[in-house]
């Protein structure tokens, strides 16, 4: 099948990307943040433009908040005021990794007056969360070691399973843990969650409520990550994806920049397993825009992702199945490039026309004067940033 059905547009319509209220920040390489015109102030600054993204695209109903950089006098406030601009506060991201106290780690950290103050932003994170309706507190820690011998590997270990166990015992309702893996970086001889294997097992630990989040750039090169997807799928573990490209480490590039066959088979793989518009497979972009301008390159990251998951719609699983059977791997592998290939965004454009949407959502932003007025009205203040 070379164009998408009813169904596979009924399927199309339902999907949502969580947008990072980071992103529309100011950010930059390991030696220069960059400052740009209109860059938001506030958190109600980055979700009124994080809606741009949404009121073009129809793809990207919530934001995600990043604590202690999104911290308001009143989230019942900032709540409201996502509602009025038509999206939601979703995600809750801590940060235990630019307090000076945490150094030397955090949840791992054998100072237990430390280790305290890191449980205890949790917390925190939680109480945010039961004011603005937030479901998932997502953690990802900076914490490991550059020399060996320089820590007991094994009792932080121990103490983050503690920690964790702390954290997610003080969660309510609905409310989940999801941890975040990274194989290197800031720690380079070790990291204490560096792989999958490990967030696994640390939440597994925990309960139904724990999940694994898995970062598309948070792997080493050559890592086949939709087995990765596909195993987290089959035990029922994989929270939530934080959706970027990398080139050669966590470059947090615009997701499908820098390998879109590789986006496909992840995306193919998520399909297969039941995790596309599954409520407890979140769907999240985690990019800095460095050089380019930051509501366009979220709408170009959410377009990438609706188009490679509407390529990987058309995959005939019959033919597939039929080929896997017989062994045959060349009519295995052409089924798979066939989807891969076909470009589905002339039908994109006409299908978001019917829906009252822009063909192009690039052009019409472009078009729209929103970038303009943000950089004529935003002068002044501390425009927000990593730390920010």
């Amino acid at each position: 099948m070379t164009t998408l059905s009813p169904d596979h547009l009924s399927v199309l319509e339902k999907q949502s990307i969580e947008l990072p209220s980071w992103a529309f920040g100011n950010s930059g390489t390991r030696f220069r943040v960059f400052a740009t015109e209109g860059t938001p102030r506030d958190p109600f600054e980055k979700i009124a433009d994080a809606a741009q993204v949404h009121k073009h695209t129809a793809l990207a109903p919530s934001v995600a908040l990043h604590i202690p950089w999104d911290k308001v006098d009143s989230y019942d406030e900032l709540r409201a005021h996502a509602e009025d601009h038509g999206v939601a506060l979703g995600t809750v991201n801590s940060n235990t990794f630019q307090d000076e106290d945490f150094k030397f780690g955090a949840l791992t950290h054998h100072d237990d007056r430390i280790r305290r103050k890191a449980i205890d932003h949790h917390f925190e994170c939680i109480d945010i969360m039961d004011a603005t309706g937030s479901r998932d507190l997502k953690i990802w820690l900076a914490e490991g070691s550059n020399y060996p011998g320089q820590n007991d590997m094994r009792a932080r270990q121990d103490r983050l399973a503690d920690s964790l166990q702390q954290i997610y015992a003080r969660l309510t309702g609905e409310q989940r843990l999801v941890l975040e893996y990274k194989f290197f970086e800031p720690s380079f001889y070790h990291t204490d969650v560096p792989d999958w294997g490990t967030s696994y097992a640390q939440v597994a630990a925990l309960g139904d409520k724990a999940m694994v989040c898995l970062d598309t750039g948070h792997h080493a090169p050559g890592t086949n990550i939709e087995f990765i997807v596909m195993q987290l799928l089959r035990l029922g573990k994989l929270g939530s994806f934080d959706f970027n490209s990398r080139f050669y480490a966590d470059d947090d590039l615009i997701v499908g920049a820098a390998d879109p066959f590789q986006l496909f088979r992840i995306i193919a793989e998520v399909i297969r397993g039941g995790g596309l518009n599954n409520p407890d497979v979140a769907f999240m972009l985690d990019q800095c825009h460095n050089i380019e301008d930051k509501i366009p390159g979220q709408i170009r990251s959410v377009l990438n992702v609706q188009e490679m998951t509407a390529r990987a719609l058309l995959i005939d699983h019959d033919a597939l199945d039929a080929a896997q059977q017989a062994n045959d791997v060349l009519a295995a592998n052409a089924v798979l490039m066939d989807a891969f290939y076909t470009d589905v965004r002339p039908q994109l454009a006409q299908w978001r026309e019917t829906r009252g949407l822009p063909a192009d959502p690039m052009a019409a932003y472009a078009a729209s004067g929103y970038q303009q007025q943000i950089a004529a009205d935003r002068v002044g203040g501390t425009q927000a940033g990593w730390g920010a």
